[in-house]
């Protein structure tokens, strides 16, 4: 039934689009400049996007830290670590920066060395009072060596927080107005604003000023994700135009397939704006991913009809053929590759949703305007020239080709022993590699603020926030002593983990409390005995300045508090140990009958995201490879078929797969996604291949032998040609400045270089060994899609 309903689907979609082309040229055109219209609605992510779900518990927990405390990522640091900053010019030059930042309306508020108070006990008063550290401006280094020691010798409630007694490294926080943390406006601030004030400082006092925290971070990323952009589409489009016109020695046949796909440039950046999906790290690869993959379809389409060409000289019947033969291959080809790429629509993952959604519709609109533009732009132009077919007969082609059925004819026994040690090897591989990974790991490696992450954690232990929330479940149940008491105890386990930063949070401020009330004896920095705790809580709450400082660690009904650390970049396997050694800590000091205490931040959210992404990425790589086999099952009705035809797709996963763990490349979030990507790419070859082939056994009157020879003549040519074009063109990735991007480019470029030796060795091989097991199981009969249309038979006939 499905074979005579599309028995002549082609041949009449052939007619349509030769007898409308004018029409169809100016739909196209239309819906272009429709499209185009819409890049306005373009914007770039000013937004971290969270992998998880938001009904997920770590999400859940994050949003109820954020209810209570505000955004936690919204602070700025800027420091300096040299000796001569102590002089008067330079060290009031840097107060005055800490004044003219605090000035602009994007910032709350600042903490500085300028601004910088001291608690102190009011004896007449019985209360604490905040007052400067800096009275007057210092005009002496005496003044400056006093305030400095004043500093690092009697403050300890500001140590790891505005200073580094070790080092002297000073430091200022600048906090963000929380409304403008996920706009354009903060980009703009960070980019200009801070930028122009920085440098400025730094020519007139030659002092280097390192800036960081995680909105001066996004926004640095997100400008290097733009700016990659319009390298990746420029490379890709040199890269892809230079191989194709050495392939074809052809001008015109490189110029209509390079307008091909800008257009299709054009429909994928028009999606975006349709849609009003931000531009992330990953939406940024579509527009060169959609050039890569649409110049395959353009090598097929072209390559056929100069075959054709060739044959009987006949521009209509030619132009007929590549749409009634190639057409369909090459839609199962364009669905398979946007299956690939659509399976991460299942993922609740919004940022990866959003790149399968466009990927996958941009994948199939390159398929569209391939088959539409090729066929009517040479129905325009003259015959090609003999010049232009002499790629068809290479020497270097011809005697690749004829490799290619020597080892298939004579060495197929050779060709499955290699298949099997090195399936051996990559298994034996795939046991070494690690699920792991960091925060920044993927970030540029030569850039300013990445070396700057590098410096705060050399001097700050980190700058990835991790919160730790305790509920008394009372009211005002923070302050009593044995819960200070427990979290002074979890602060000391935390400020053992070298990979977390000393503690912040109201035992701090307590313990400053009983130093002030001994008159700022730095010794006095503990937490008060209990009959200290009464008087000395009691002039706590008689000081108004007191209640702003513990606005920041408890919230206003005194039954949560926050306990705050900062991260250094670490793999996610001893993150995972760390969370492990707190958590243990917190079920030892918090009974959950009386506290109710989790861990949050974002360092935890990207370790909870991570590993949700790599699960549900290996379930859209199992998802992939099923409706690719429906794809298969579908076209040759054949179990043997289907296994026959995965056969040289999976090994190439397999392979990169050992080949990463021999190297040491971790599975991570940038890494994972290679396999549904590059297997949804490299099935494109085996259906050219199986669907030349079904229709050579029509030709061959079912011979098998001669009919896989035939297509293996045929396709092998177009098939080297597209590999290599997707390895040259996922290569360009290579040059990108992030770790993820530069990962995903090697290794879908190996794995399409493998896919493509498999597909023309060892696939014709198994065909061939199976021989008489497929026709004994009458796997011969035609297949559901009628590959070869049947006026196409009738024309080989006559």
């Amino acid at each position: 039934m499905v074979a005579k309903l599309t028995r002549g689907f082609w041949p009449t979609v052939a007619r349509l689009i030769l007898r409308n082309r004018i029409l169809i040229l100016l739909g196209v055109a239309a819906f272009t400049v429709f499209l185009a219209v819409q890049w306005k609605n373009m914007q770039f992510s000013n937004t971290e996007a969270n992998i998880l779900p938001d009904d997920h518990p770590a999400t859940v927990q994050y949003n109820a830290f954020k209810s209570i405390f505000g955004e936690e990522g919204n602070a700025i640091v800027l420091a300096i670590r040299d000796s001569s900053l102590f002089t008067p010019s330079n060290f009031n030059r840097w107060n005055k920066l800490s004044k003219q930042l605090d000035a602009f309306p994007e910032i709350d508020y600042v903490i500085s060395t300028d601004n910088l108070k001291v608690l102190k006990k009011d004896n007449e008063q019985q209360v604490f009072v905040m007052e400067p550290l800096i009275q007057e401006v210092p005009q002496t280094e005496e003044e400056i060596n006093a305030i400095r020691t004043h500093l690092f010798k009697e403050l300890p409630f500001y140590d790891n927080l505005i200073y580094n007694a070790e080092s002297e490294t000073i430091q200022t926080i600048i906090y963000l107005d929380k409304d403008i943390m996920n706009t354009a406006v903060r980009n703009e601030f960070i980019l200009n604003d801070l930028g122009d004030l920085v440098k400025i400082f730094e020519e007139e006092t030659n002092l280097d000023v390192r800036v960081s925290g995680m909105p001066y971070i996004r926004t640095w990323n997100t400008k290097s994700i733009v700016d990659e952009i319009g390298i990746f589409i420029v490379a890709a489009l040199l890269v892809t135009s230079l191989i194709f016109f050495f392939f074809f020695r052809s001008f015109r046949a490189t110029f209509i397939s390079m307008f091909v796909v800008i257009i299709g440039v054009m429909w994928a950046f028009g999606i975006l704006g349709l849609f009003r999906y931000e531009i992330t790290i990953l939406t940024a690869l579509i527009p060169p991913l959609i050039i890569v993959i649409g110049i395959p379809n353009c090598i097929f389409l072209i390559n056929k009809y100069q075959q054709e060409v060739k044959k009987h000289g006949n521009q209509a019947l030619s132009l007929q053929r590549v749409i009634s033969k190639i057409g369909n291959a090459t839609l199962m080809t364009n669905i398979t590759t946007a299956s690939g790429f659509a399976t991460f629509i299942i993922l609740d993952s919004d940022l990866l949703k959003e790149f399968g959604i466009v990927a996958s519709i941009n994948i199939v609109g390159i398929f569209i305007l391939s088959l539409l533009i090729i066929p009517i732009l040479y129905s325009f132009m003259p015959l090609p020239k003999t010049k232009h077919l002499k790629h068809l007969n290479k020497k270097w082609i011809d005697m690749f080709v004829n490799w290619m059925e020597h080892i298939v004819r004579n060495h197929r026994i050779a060709v499955y022993i290699t298949s099997v040690i090195v399936l051996v090897l990559s298994i034996i591989g795939i046991y070494q590699i690690e699920i792991t990974g960091s925060r920044i790991e993927d970030l540029p490696k030569n850039t300013h603020y990445f070396k700057d992450i590098r410096f705060f954690e050399e001097e700050f232990d980190g700058i990835m926030p991790m919160e730790i929330v305790v509920d008394t479940k009372r009211k005002n149940g923070v302050t009593k002593p044995a819960t200070l008491r427990r979290m002074d105890q979890l602060g000391t386990v935390i400020e053992e983990i070298p990979e977390l930063s000393k503690p912040v949070s109201v035992v701090n401020l307590v313990k400053y409390s009983k130093q002030a009330f001994y008159n700022g004896i730095p010794k006095y920095y503990q937490l008060p005995t209990s009959q200290e705790n009464t008087f000395i809580m009691d002039v706590v709450r008689k000081s108004s300045s007191d209640g702003d400082l513990l606005e920041s660690f408890v919230d206003s009904t005194g039954q949560t508090a926050r306990l705050t650390t900062y991260m250094r970049d670490v793999k996610i396997d001893r993150m995972e140990e760390i969370e492990k050694d707190v958590q243990e800590s917190i079920t030892k000091f918090f009974p959950s009958e009386r506290f109710n205490v989790y861990m949050t931040g974002k360092a935890l959210l990207f370790l909870k995201g991570t590993r949700y992404l790599v699960k549900n990425l290996l379930l859209s790589l199992a998802l992939a490879i099923g409706l690719i086999s429906l794809f298969m099952a579908y076209l040759f009705r054949s179990f043997r078929m289907i296994v026959i035809s995965l056969v040289p797709n999976l090994l190439p996963l397999v392979i990169t797969a050992g080949v990463m763990g021999y190297l040491g490349v971790p599975i991570k979030p940038s890494t994972i996604l290679v396999f549904s990507i590059a297997f949804g790419i490299s099935v494109d070859d085996t259906i050219h291949f199986l669907a030349k082939y079904r229709q050579e056994l029509a030709t061959h009157k079912w011979h098998i032998k001669r009919s896989v020879y035939a297509a293996l003549r045929e396709t092998g040519v177009s098939m080297f040609y597209t590999s290599i074009v997707l390895f040259f063109g996922f290569s360009v990735f290579i040059i990108s400045n992030f770790g993820g991007t530069k990962a995903l480019g090697g290794l879908v470029s190996a794995t399409l270089l493998f896919a493509m030796l498999a597909n023309l060795i060892l696939l014709p091989s198994l065909l061939l060994s199976l021989e008489r097991s497929i026709a004994n199981k009458q796997v011969l009969k035609k297949p559901q899609i009628d590959i070869l249309p049947q006026e196409e038979v009738n024309i080989k006939d006559k």
